[in-house]
């Protein structure tokens, strides 16, 4: 079974109130995001401190771990984490600081966690968060090797007592191989680098049957472990959704009032004189036609090349009439000189088009580019234009 399905039916298990993955995000400029679900990888590495009866120095040990989960929606996660590395324990001796004694042991561990992002449930997905706090839950298996020198400390006590192991609360001292349960809970902080990347740092508390650490206590053992890492997530946490550039609205069309053609007065004669015949030109209705672009873009979309045609079409019809072409980029993006650039370019492909497909002569187009300086529209994203009028 992949691994996928795996992580998906145990989030069906430990999460079933788990909110809808969709989430859409809009970022000061005005482009929207939305959330991707994905698989994310942590590795890292730290200290333990395991319960006992010594100094707290003495009982400190390295450790690791290392996970992989799957995101199912901005608040929830499920993670498979294996750790493991060293655990200590200390033995006060019935309080007789002569009798102290500190050991170790190895062990490693692996289960599953449940996570739910606090800062997301608080404030809301927002894939450009810097900081983000998340809290764990969750449990697995424990296996617990090479415990040879608590074995050697209960010998010499028992040698050198000659008192029952009993005695000396090492009762539950095993040997070999020992697999028990646990349970973990924790807090996880990540600092965001880049949609994929982010540095983490991780303090877990595990707890255990009475016979992890040999001693018996008549109390669960408790281990703790401070992790600092990386989480890589695999193909990015979210993407930029480009509805607003393909629907772009319809242009809309500029009316110029015609001024109204002076019709002389017929003369108190019998015979009144013709009125001036007005030519068809100078009837002629201008038409506005603005092509849209996408971001960072100049080429000339299909349903965009209708409108260069409709222009084209106007002007083979009426041989005298004029074009003239303006290209703009949105202020929203890149900077003044790109837009100058991009505008120009804009406004070029046009130019080209009407000379290519539709043989219009060059003297009859007048063209300019206004980068991002000016911006006919309120909406950032329409800034990503030329604007043809001909007449």
């Amino acid at each position: 079974m992949r691994l996928r399905t795996i992580l998906t039916l145990c989030a069906l298990v430990l999460l079933p109130a788990a909110v809808p993955a969709q989430a859409l995000y809009e970022d000061a400029d005005g482009n929207e995001y939305e959330f991707r679900r994905h698989f994310y990888v942590e590795a890292g590495g730290g200290m333990q401190y395991t319960l006992g009866e010594t100094k707290f120095s003495k009982l400190l040990s390295p450790n690791v771990q290392a996970a992989v989960g799957y995101q199912l929606s901005p608040l929830f996660s499920v993670r498979l984490q294996g750790g493991g590395w060293q655990s200590k324990g200390g033995w006060n001796g019935f309080g007789n600081p002569s009798l102290t004694k500190e050991y170790k042991f190895k062990y490693v561990a692996g289960g599953l966690d449940a996570v739910l992002n606090l800062s997301n449930l608080i404030w809301g997905w927002n894939p450009d968060r810097l900081f983000n706090l998340s809290a764990f839950i969750g449990g697995g298996a424990n296996v617990a090797f090479d415990n040879g020198e608590v074995n050697l400390i209960a010998q010499e006590l028992a040698v050198g007592l000659a008192a029952p192991l009993s005695d000396y609360q090492l009762e539950y001292n095993w040997t070999g191989k020992k697999v028990r349960p646990f349970g973990r809970a924790g807090l996880q902080a990540a600092f965001r680098i880049n949609d994929w990347l982010a540095f983490t740092i991780e303090g877990n508390a595990n707890v255990l049957p009475d016979q992890y650490n040999s001693k018996k206590a008549g109390n669960p053992d408790w281990y703790f472990n401070g992790l600092a890492g990386l989480r890589f997530n695999i193909g990015g946490t979210s993407y930029r959704t480009e509805a607003a550039e393909v629907e772009a609205p319809a242009p809309v069309p500029v009316v110029i009032e015609k001024r109204p053609v002076d019709t002389p007065q017929p003369q108190p004669q019998p015979q009144p004189k013709p009125a001036v015949t007005v030519s068809e030109e100078s009837r002629l209705e201008p038409i506005r036609r603005d092509v849209f672009f996408e971001i960072n873009s100049s080429a000339i979309r299909s349903y965009e090349a209708t409108k260069i045609r409709e222009i084209g079409e106007y002007l083979t019809r009426h041989p005298k009439a004029r074009v003239s072409i303006i290209g703009y980029a949105d202020a929203g993006t890149g900077n003044e000189a790109i837009n100058e650039q991009l505008a120009r370019a804009r406004a070029d492909a046009v130019v080209n088009a009407l000379k290519h497909d539709y043989n219009i002569d060059g003297e009859r187009i007048l063209y300019d580019y206004k980068g991002s300086r000016v911006q006919p529209f309120l909406e950032n994203d329409l800034n990503r234009v030329a604007i043809c009028v001909a007449e």
